[in-house]
C-alpha cells in the first residue's frame, strides 16, 4: 500500500520534459526554419525588384508633367534625373542611379538603371511605360531586366 502511494506522488511531481521530447522539438523548429528562410529571402528581393520598377514609373510620370510644363524643352526631346531632381519635379529618384526619358508623340520612352539593396534593375533604350507595367518576370539572378519588346500587331 505505501509503494502505491510513492508512485501516485512520484507520478504528480514530473513536471518536466525529457531530453528525447526536447530534442524533437528542436528538430521540428530547425525544419521549418530551413523552409522559411529561403522563402523569406525571395520575398524580400521581389518586393526590391518591384519597388525599383516604381522608381521607373515615377521618374516617367514626372518626366510626362516636366515636357508639359516645358514645350519648348519637349522639343529637345531628353531630359534626365538632375532634370527632373532640379525643377523640382522628382523629390526623389528611389533606387535609380540614372535614367533618361525621351519625349516622343506616341509616348514617352525610358532607359534606366538602378540598384536596390541587392538587387538591380536595366531598362533598355526606348521602353514604354506599357511595358514597364506589362512586366511580370520576377529578378533572375538579383537583375530585373525589362527589354524594349515591341508586340506583333494581332493578325486580322
Amino acid at each position: 500500500m505505501f509503494k502505491k502511494l510513492l508512485n501516485k506522488k512520484m507520478l504528480k511531481n514530473e513536471k518536466g520534459l525529457t531530453l528525447i521530447e526536447l530534442l524533437a522539438v528542436i528538430v521540428i523548429l530547425a525544419i521549418v526554419a530551413a523552409i522559411a528562410i529561403p522563402a523569406i529571402g525571395n520575398i524580400i528581393d521581389n518586393s526590391r525588384g518591384k519597388a525599383l520598377k516604381s522608381d521607373v514609373v515615377n521618374v516617367m510620370n514626372a518626366a510626362n508633367i516636366y515636357f508639359t510644363d516645358n514645350p519648348a524643352t519637349a522639343a529637345a526631346n531628353t531630359v534626365n534625373l538632375d532634370g527632373l531632381s532640379d525643377g523640382g519635379y522628382l523629390e526623389s529618384p528611389g533606387g535609380l542611379t540614372e535614367a533618361t526619358i525621351t519625349y516622343e508623340a506616341g509616348g514617352n520612352t525610358v532607359s534606366a538603371e538602378g540598384v536596390n539593396g541587392s538587387v538591380s534593375i536595366v531598362v533598355t533604350a526606348g521602353t514604354t511605360l506599357v511595358q514597364i507595367n506589362a512586366h511580370d518576370g520576377k529578378p533572375i539572378d538579383k537583375v530585373v531586366t525589362i527589354p524594349n519588346v515591341t508586340t506583333p500587331a494581332p493578325q486580322p
